[in-house]
């Protein structure tokens, strides 16, 4: 049985994954001039992923590890199954069964364990910066690892359409969206931080 503030996160988390999955996530460099307190603009630059992953760990880091796994298994329902009936597309290159086949697919199905484990190390204990990061990178590491199984897996029974190669395909869905993911990754920490923050001391008003 799931708590209401459970679902609620869940119906949060599914909103966010689903709207997420075509939003570019953008990083920012901050001059030396601005540094001096001269003036200056900020640049930003592309990290060359969206912010789908962050919104799984997001949904971890606040609503829990139910929170965050039941908003997995709803998108992925929506997106295999209801797609054949409603045919509205969640996934990047598509939805419904058919997408099961796509190297990719197994990355989304990591996405429900993913979930469930940054839950888990978010409230384990008293949430810090540390703990956080930590729960957001092992969230992510998850979805990674779920990823290559399935493109392991797929590549070897033959069922996954993989690029010219199991290699390049691995680079594509790992290697190269990594780095950015974990910038993604911290920066998700970082404001679930301060979001708890700010809910335990309103948590403390109400209660006066």
């Amino acid at each position: 049985m799931f708590a209401p503030s459970e679902l609620l996160w869940a119906l949060i988390g599914l909103i966010l994954t689903i709207g997420s999955t075509w939003l570019e996530a953008f990083g920012f460099m901050v001059p030396a001039s601005m540094l001096r307190l001269e003036g200056g603009n900020l640049s930003f630059y592309s990290l060359g992923v969206t912010f789908q992953v962050g919104a799984v760990l997001f949904t971890g880091c606040m609503g829990g590890k139910n929170a965050a796994a039941l908003s997995q298994i709803a998108y992925l329902m929506l997106g295999v199954v209801l797609f054949e009936r409603f045919e509205f597309e969640v996934f990047t290159q598509g939805a419904g069964l058919g997408y099961l086949r796509e190297p990719g697919f197994g990355y989304l199905l990591g996405f429900v364990p993913a979930g469930w484990l940054c839950g888990s190390l978010a409230f384990k204990a008293k949430p810090t910066l540390e703990r956080l990061a930590f729960a957001s990178l092992s969230g992510l590491l998850m979805v990674h690892l779920c990823g290559v199984a399935y493109l392991l897996l797929g590549h070897l029974f033959r069922w996954v359409k993989t690029p010219p190669s199991l290699f390049t395909a691995i680079m594509d869905y790992s290697v190269v969206q990594i780095p950015g993911q974990i910038m993604v990754a911290c920066a998700i920490a970082l404001i679930a931080y301060g979001m708890r923050k700010i809910a335990v001391l309103l948590d403390a008003l109400v209660k006066r």
